[in-house]
């Protein structure tokens, strides 16, 4: 089974939250701040999106950085998992 969204909407894994500092301080997870990075693994195809064309710009594989805020988040077999639409991702991360 797998998640195939609809739309202009993207499936997002996201990162784990560091869970500690740089210098090695270990953070309580109350603390931690959510990532806002993620790597997308399905995609809708786009089309007409109230009255207006929608071309997908993300694609499998990529890692991206999203709104803080925005998305649903599910769990799917295990997995946690946003789903959101593509205007809510904010940047590829390249390199």
């Amino acid at each position: 089974m797998k998640i195939k969204p609809i739309f202009d909407r993207v499936v997002l894994l996201p990162k784990e939250a560091d869970k500690e500092t740089k210098s090695g301080i270990i953070l309580p997870t109350a603390s931690q701040e959510k990532s806002q990075l993620a790597t997308v693994v399905a995609v809708g195809e786009g089309g007409l999106v109230d009255g207006k064309e929608v071309k997908m710009a993300v694609k499998v594989g990529q890692e991206v950085l999203y709104s803080k805020y925005s998305g649903t988040e599910i769990t799917f077999e295990g997995k946690r998992y946003i789903v959101l639409k593509q205007n809510d991702i904010l940047a590829i991360i390249e390199g």
